[in-house]
């Protein structure tokens, strides 16, 4: 049953990194097209995305912290 752990670990550390790396795409992306369609507002919309991909960054974070729960507790 020990081996059972890290194969848990293993897929919380790869499912949180994908939705990481999902949700960081998805934000640049769009923050690049309204920054296409609105130039003047491309300040504002830097320092808003900068925000949701620190906020989305903490995501795989918490999976790291699952892993290590799972593995060593």
């Amino acid at each position: 049953m020990e081996g059972l752990n890290y194969i848990a670990a293993s897929i919380a550390v790869l499912g949180s990194a994908l939705a990481a790396a999902y949700g960081n795409g998805q934000v640049i992306s769009k923050t690049i097209e309204c920054m296409a369609r609105q130039p003047e507002m491309a300040k504002e919309l830097k320092s808003t995305m900068f925000i949701g991909v620190g906020l989305i960054e903490a995501v795989p974070i918490l999976g790291v912290v699952i892993a290590l729960l799972l593995i060593f507790l």
